[in-house]
């Protein structure tokens, strides 16, 4: 298996596979698509259950490896292609502080955006994987107020990651929009390929609502 072999990205418009598709796209990746319309609800149908039990997207396919899980596809894509630049090696000093950023997006950040968007309790502290939610987003607004990225003037994978996350998380309240955060992900929104690629999710999306008559 090389870098050679083309990556398969399973993959629906407008969903967590767009940051990933954005980032094979920032490493230069050979990549094809293979297009699920979860409008029509093809995500939870056995043939792509076999890839992925939990019906989610992304999920990635290269060589015989299989890998799920939308962090480990970022280091996974990142680690295969460093002469993008987009990971750092793992004698670089940064390499710890870049795993931990990118491994709190589902270890922290993404939980307690559920429980906010749900209007649940969290736990209390001392059970809560994420803390509090304030504690959660103050530690990254800590660390991205050094920018302009996650680890000063050189973007890596995870401030794809990131900036992706901010874009739809602002959107819809969950986040609130302070400078900080703004500034961040207009940074990573106006990467030509973060346009491409929401210029094409925008006509697949169409095009899928359209078939499932929506």
């Amino acid at each position: 298996m090389t870098t050679t072999d083309r990556i398969t990205l399973y993959y629906s418009p407008q969903t967590r596979a767009t940051g990933a598709r954005v980032l094979l796209e920032e490493l230069g990746a050979p990549y094809d698509l293979y297009v699920l319309n979860m409008k029509a609800g093809e995500q939870r149908q056995g043939a792509y259950l076999t890839i992925n039990p939990l019906g989610k997207v992304p999920a990635i396919r290269h060589g015989e490896a299989l890998v799920t899980e939308q962090v480990a596809i970022y280091i996974y894509l990142a680690d295969l292609f460093p002469q993008a630049g987009l990971t750092p090696a793992l004698n670089d000093p940064r390499r710890g502080p870049y795993l931990r950023w990118i491994a709190y997006y589902g270890s922290s950040f993404e939980p307690a955006l559920i429980d906010k968007f749900m209007k649940r309790e969290p736990a209390p502290v001392s059970h809560s994987p994420y803390a509090d939610y304030d504690t959660m987003l103050g530690a990254l607004e800590s660390q991205l107020a050094k920018g302009p990225y996650l680890f000063g003037e050189q973007i890596t994978a995870a401030d794809i990651l990131w900036g992706m996350a901010f874009s739809w998380t602002m959107m819809f309240g969950l986040v609130p929009q302070k400078d900080v955060f703004v500034r961040y992900a207009g940074r990573i929104a106006a990467r030509p390929a973060f346009q491409r690629i929401s210029k094409a999710d925008d006509e697949m999306a169409a095009q899928h609502a359209a078939a499932a008559g929506m």
